[in-house]
C-alpha cells in the first residue's frame, strides 16, 4: 500500500508519490480508444495478411517463413489490447488479478521483441537476396530459417519469461491496481543498467543492422535501375525504394520515441534521483510511447497493402471495388499474386552474364519481398 504524502513530494521513491496518475483525468478517455482502434485494424489487418499468405505456404521460402512469424505476433498481441482499454477506461484500475496482468505483460513484451527481430530477419533476408544472392543464398535455405525463427521465439521467450518473477500490479493508495506500470518496477536492483542492456542490444542492435540492410538494398536498386533502362522507366526500382522508405519510417516511428524515453530517464537516474514530477512527466511520456510503439501492429498492414498486389486484390474484393481490376490479372494471378511480398524465390540464376535478366528478378523480389 501506497504511503498518503504531499503530491509536491520530490522524492524519486514511487511509494511516496501521489501524483503518478494524476492524467488519468484525460488518459481514460483517450487511452482507450487508441488502443481500441489499434486492435480492430490491426487484428483485421494482420488476419488478411495471414489469409494471404496460408494458401502460398506450399510454395514456402525464407521471406514467407518471417512474414508468417510477425504477422502471428501481431495478432496474439492484439488480442490482449481490449484487456489494456478496459484497464484505462477504469482510470489505471486492473481489477481482473495478478496472473491476467502477468499474461498481457508477457504478449506485450513477446510482440515487441518478436516484431523487432523478426523486422531484423527479413532486412537482412532483403540484403542477402538482392545483394548477396550468391554468396549467402544458403542462408535463405527454408530448412535453415525454420531453425533461424525456432531460434528468435527461444530468446524472445528467454527475454520475457523472467517477467513471470516480477509483481506486475500494485496497489494505489486510493484502492486502484495498476498493472504493468513503471513505478511498480523501481524496487528492482540495479533496474535503470538492466533496462539501458535492454535497450542497447533489443533495440539499438536491430535498428542498426535494418538501416544498414535496406540502405545497401537501395543502392543496389539504384545501380540497377541505371544499367537497364526499361527497368527505370518501368519505375519499378522507385517502387521498392518507397516500400523500404515506408518499412524504416514505420520502425524509426513507432520503436524509437519509447526507447529514447526509456535510455535518457534510466541515465538519470544513474546521475541523480529525479523528483515526483520528473517521473510523473515519464509516465506521462511513457504512455504516448507505448501506444506509438503498439501502433506498429497496425500499421504492417498498410505496408503490406501498397507493397503486395495479393494483399490489396483481397482489401479491395471486401470493399467491392474490384470492377476496376481486369480479368486477365485475376486469372493469372488467383491469389492476388501474394508472392509479391511473402513468396516467389526467384534468386536461383543460372547465368551471371545475363545482367538485364538478373536485375528484373531482383528488383521482381525486392518489390515485394520487404
Amino acid at each position: 500500500m501506497e504511503m498518503v504524502t504531499d503530491s509536491n513530494a520530490t522524492h524519486n521513491d514511487s511509494d511516496t508519490c501521489t501524483n503518478l496518475y494524476d492524467h488519468r483525468v484525460w488518459a481514460q478517455y483517450l487511452l482507450p480508444v487508441v488502443y481500441s482502434l489499434i486492435c480492430i485494424v490491426g487484428l483485421l489487418g494482420n488476419l488478411l495478411a495471414l489469409h494471404v499468405i496460408w494458401p502460398n505456404l506450399k510454395k514456402i521460402n525464407s521471406t514467407t517463413l518471417y512474414s508468417a512469424n510477425l504477422v502471428v505476433s501481431d495478432i496474439l498481441f492484439s488480442l490482449a489490447l481490449p484487456l489494456r482499454a478496459v484497464y484505462y477506461a477504469k482510470g489505471f484500475h486492473w481489477p481482473m488479478g495478478e496472473g491476467l496482468c502477468k499474461g498481457v505483460a508477457l504478449l506485450f513484451y513477446i510482440n515487441m521483441y518478436a516484431s523487432v527481430n523478426f523486422m531484423t530477419c527479413l532486412s537482412v533476408d532483403r540484403f542477402i537476396a538482392v545483394v548477396l544472392p550468391l554468396r549467402f543464398s544458403r542462408f535463405r535455405k527454408v530448412q535453415k530459417v525454420r531453425y533461424i525463427c525456432v531460434a528468435v521465439w527461444a530468446i524472445v521467450l528467454m527475454q520475457t519469461l523472467p517477467l513471470l518473477s516480477m509483481p506486475m500490479t500494485s496497489v494505489e493508495q486510493n484502492g486502484h491496481v495498476t498493472c504493468m506500470e513503471y513505478p511498480n518496477f523501481e524496487k528492482i536492483d540495479n533496474l535503470p543498467v538492466m533496462l539501458i542492456g535492454a535497450v542497447l542490444l533489443g533495440f539499438g542492435i536491430p535498428v542498426i543492422t535494418i538501416l544498414m540492410c535496406y540502405s545497401a538494398l537501395c543502392s543496389k536498386l539504384r545501380l540497377m535501375a541505371k544499367s537497364n533502362k526499361l527497368t527505370e522507366r518501368s519505375g519499378r526500382s522507385r517502387k521498392a525504394i518507397g516500400v523500404i522508405c515506408a518499412v524504416i519510417l514505420v520502425f524509426v516511428v513507432c520503436y524509437t520515441p519509447y526507447h529514447i524515453d526509456l535510455l535518457q530517464y534510466m541515465i538519470r537516474k544513474l546521475r541523480y534521483k529525479p523528483d515526483c514530477s520528473e517521473l510523473h512527466d515519464f509516465q506521462i511520456s511513457l504512455h504516448i510511447t507505448v501506444c506509438l510503439m503498439n501502433l506498429n501492429s497496425c500499421l504492417d498492414p498498410f505496408i503490406y497493402f501498397f507493397a503486395c498486389r495479393g494483399y490489396k486484390k483481397k482489401v479491395l474484393r471486401l470493399l467491392k471495388k474490384q470492377v476496376s481490376m481486369s480479368f486477365s490479372s485475376v486469372r493469372t494471378s488467383p491469389e492476388g499474386s501474394s508472392k509479391d511480398v511473402f513468396g516467389s524465390d526467384k534468386l536461383h540464376m543460372s547465368s551471371r552474364n545475363n545482367q538485364k535478366e538478373r536485375s528484373s528478378v531482383l528488383l521482381s523480389t525486392s518489390n515485394g519481398e520487404l
